[in-house]
């Protein structure tokens, strides 16, 4: 089966924050899961604070299901307007911009062509990113994320 064809696997916002925070650390995905299922994991001095052995007990639930995330990504099953800010600044290193107004909830993030793309890939159902790629791939372009249905 190609990776196109694989059903993205479910993850929780806070389980894909987690796996996440690891990015910094560079490694390998084949490290990366032989340090999950053995434990072998950092202590998380964040702000986030992040028990990892969340994701060793993840991992030990369904190995499978578990690899597919790492190797092929995933999607998270319910995002928050404060979960995917966190999620931007963990997987792409910057700080986006939220609008809190009521009724005008936004995150508002620059990205290239690939991060739009993974996130649109990420975002859970009931959110979409809205904004126009600049003509260069490479090339930041501003984007924000919003609810598909304002109350």
């Amino acid at each position: 089966m190609s990776t196109s064809e694989l059903t993205p696997i479910k993850l929780s916002q806070w389980d894909a924050l987690i796996l996440e925070s690891l990015n910094p650390q560079g490694w390998p995905a084949d490290e990366l899961l032989q340090r999950v299922h053995a434990g072998n994991l950092p202590v998380d001095d964040s702000k986030f604070q992040f028990d990892y052995t969340r994701l060793t007990e993840l991992a030990d639930s369904d190995p499978a299901a578990f690899e597919q995330a790492v190797r092929h990504g995933y999607q998270i099953k319910f995002n928050t307007l404060r979960g995917i800010a966190s999620w931007i600044l963990l997987a792409y290193g910057q700080e986006p911009e939220l609008q809190l107004e009521p009724g005008h909830e936004a995150i508002i993030a620059s990205l290239t062509a690939q991060e739009h793309s993974r996130l649109n890939a990420v975002l859970s159902y009931g959110w979409v990113v809205r904004g126009e790629q600049s003509a260069s791939a490479e090339a930041r372009s501003t984007y924000a994320i919003e609810p598909l249905v304002r109350a």
